[in-house]
């Protein structure tokens, strides 16, 4: 789940309701996919590397999981989800396990991480809106928390 939920960089509640036959065609994980976002109503598309595609493919195996189930199903409520609070609580007690503070880690930093990532290695802005599905590049700034620093810093790098 924190492999996936790092590498596809959505929102908690578009992960619990991802279905195994978005992200596989019978017993192949897909290296990428594309779901309609919750919140946008906008598709958008993402990838899946190896190693997450190898936990996914044990994980269905060993939950017996069809294409019709939910990747991540309640163990409480028959064909429905695991809910986004059962899924906060997961993270919680993961990052806790491994000691870090629960303040500072969560369901929507696991959502911002390779985002944050990508952009400190490229400073391509753009790729970034478009990974997470951004309609706007200032809410993709703002996102990242790109400062005036930054681009001052960018901008001392660059001779004309």
């Amino acid at each position: 789940m924190c492999n996936l939920a790092i590498d596809i960089k959505l929102r908690g509640c578009n992960l619990m309701n991802l279905k195994v036959k978005d992200i596989s065609h019978g017993t192949t994980i897909q290296s990428r996919a594309i779901i309609v976002q919750k919140k946008t109503g906008k598709p958008v598309q993402f990838e899946i590397t190896e190693e997450t595609r190898k936990s996914l493919r044990d994980w269905i195996g060993n939950k017996r999981l069809t294409s019709n189930d939910f990747l991540f199903p309640s163990r409480v409520v028959p064909n429905r989800p695991l809910t986004t609070r059962q899924h906060a609580r997961i993270v919680d007690q993961w990052v806790t396990s491994v000691g870090l503070d629960v303040c500072d880690y969560g369901t929507h930093t696991m959502r911002r991480t390779k985002p944050t990532l990508i952009y400190r290695r490229t400073h391509d802005l753009r790729a970034v809106q478009l990974l997470l599905g951004h309609s706007k590049l200032d809410s993709t700034v703002r996102y990242l928390g790109v400062e005036l620093e930054d681009a001052l810093v960018l901008a001392e790098q660059t001779d004309v």
